[in-house]
């Protein structure tokens, strides 16, 4: 099921809760729609969001597509290829992070260039 509608500059993707941190997950429906100044790093654009919760089955490394929150830095960041932390191809934030979504599909992603504008809203 798609729960949530990401804009990306001019992209619009969705995707689907995770269940593996319900607070984290409680805090950030109860904040969107969330929108920001994306900041790249490699494959991970992230932006200023403030959600008052712990790490939750933190990890540093993440699946493709992942959505998280990065309590340390009050940032919310997606995932979709490797970032200057990366080993072997895989996700890796700086820091370990909740990962609390998932993007379906990430390949608009893969054209993006620097920064852009990103908005998480509920799919009504």
């Amino acid at each position: 099921m798609t729960d949530l509608r990401v804009i990306v500059g001019d992209r619009e993707l969705t995707a689907s809760w995770t269940d593996d941190a319900p607070e984290t997950r409680a805090a950030l429906e109860a904040a969107v729609p969330v929108a920001g100044d994306g900041i790249r790093w490699g494959g991970e654009l992230y932006f200023d969001l403030a959600l008052d919760v712990p790490l939750e089955n933190a990890s540093d490394v993440v699946p493709e597509g992942a959505i998280a929150y990065w309590p340390d830095g009050d940032k919310l960041c997606l995932f979709w290829d490797e970032t200057p932390m990366s080993q072997d191809g895989e996700p890796r934030a700086a820091a370990p992070v909740t990962v609390v979504a998932r993007l379906e599909d990430v390949s608009a992603l893969e054209t993006l260039e620097g920064g852009a504008q990103v908005r998480v809203e509920r799919i009504e």
